[in-house]
């Protein structure tokens, strides 16, 4: 599990304003708020058990499936 980290940020006054009346509208505290806009910019990053478990599907043998009708009834 990631951890979260204090940090400071300068911003110019009218931006942090701006962002109070969204985060209030949004229904999210200031810090959630940013913390949702960042990460839509940069992208979601996997957790741990995100990272094994794409690092599992790299390194198995995986089956080629050709018709996936025929695949399903095997099912």
């Amino acid at each position: 599990m990631s951890s979260k980290v204090r940090t400071a940020v300068r911003l110019n006054s009218d931006l942090l304003e701006a962002l109070k009346e969204r985060a209030k509208a949004d229904k999210s505290s200031l810090n959630n708020y940013i913390e949702k806009l960042l990460y839509r910019d940069v992208g979601n990053i996997p957790n741990d058990t995100t990272k094994a478990a794409i690092e599992e599907a790299r390194t198995k043998k995986l089956e080629r499936i050709e018709n996936l009708g025929e695949w399903i009834e095997k099912l």
